[in-house]
């Protein structure tokens, strides 16, 4: 069905309905064919990605047998492909059958959804250090956008600088998939573990198990020098203590702390001189 947001396009109207149109809000032309069965798949998600930003960007669909002077005109070469214009420019371009994971990706990357502006004061109020705001304002996102990746993320690590394990936890059992998955991967030892400190010690813990547990409890209270101290003092004595889990909850504290982060800077070169 034709909506304002979703409309077919050829080649007697492109110029009114994608270019000019463009100067008002991107317009994204998605290139299909019926014998295409990828287009089908990518054509689903199109839609619903329009439907649900509603108003901040309009799908444009363009049979390519249908129109070969459009096809020529935007190189297309392959279907399905897409072709994102702006202030009447080509800004942005796909091509070939694609994940549902990369085509949201793509559309996020280039044309700034309804959820924007709050992501990034979540980000700023993050770098600030203001966590609790950061928490408020990623749950204001997440109740309009539920499974946003980079918002989750952003509150994961909120809660985690709020020492609140049990909350980032419960984010990371249905985190969606996304290019933000990397990070949550290199996340959930270092959650795991924090989950797991205040459980009973095994029987005949030793003194390493001691500086351990002290090590995830200084997490927790935020004393993340003192922690990684902790952590590597435990690695130069068993590098493959608790099954190597160590070195992966120390991976997962740079990830929390940032790669411009002073300690992840500092850290990272003494846990290579302990591996390796």
């Amino acid at each position: 069905m034709t909506t304002p947001d979703i409309i077919e396009v050829n080649e007697s109207n492109f110029d009114y309905q994608v270019i000019a149109y463009s100067q008002n809000v991107p317009v994204l032309v998605e290139f299909w064919a019926e014998w295409c069965d990828p287009c089908q798949r990518m054509s689903v998600v199109l839609e619903q990605e329009a439907r649900r930003n509603h108003g901040h960007f309009r799908l444009a669909k363009a049979n390519v047998d249908e129109n070969i002077e459009l096809t020529k005109r935007y190189q297309v070469q392959t279907v399905p492909a897409q072709r994102i214009f702006q202030d009447g420019r080509l800004v942005g371009k796909l091509d070939g059958s694609k994940t549902t994971t990369q085509i949201i990706d793509f559309i996020q990357k280039m044309i700034p959804g309804p959820e924007s502006l709050l992501v990034e004061k979540a980000q700023s109020l993050f770098a600030a250090k203001k966590y609790d705001r950061v928490i408020e304002t990623c749950q204001e996102i997440l109740e309009t956008l539920p499974g946003h990746p980079r918002t989750t993320l952003i509150l994961i690590k909120a809660y985690l600088f709020q020492g609140q394990p049990e909350h980032a936890q419960r984010l990371l059992t249905r985190f969606p998939p996304s290019l933000e998955y990397r990070s949550v991967e290199k996340l959930k030892p270092l959650v795991r573990a924090l989950m797991e400190i205040d459980q009973e010690p095994p029987s005949g813990a030793d003194k390493q198990d001691a500086i351990y547990r002290r090590a995830l409890r200084l997490v927790v209270l935020g004393n993340h020098p003192a922690a990684l101290d902790g952590l590597l003092d435990v690695l130069r004595e068993n590098k493959t203590y608790k099954d190597g889990q160590v070195k992966e909850i120390v991976l997962g504290l740079f990830e929390l702390l940032g790669d411009d982060n002073q300690l992840t800077r500092e850290y990272r070169p003494r846990l290579a001189n302990i591996l390796f």
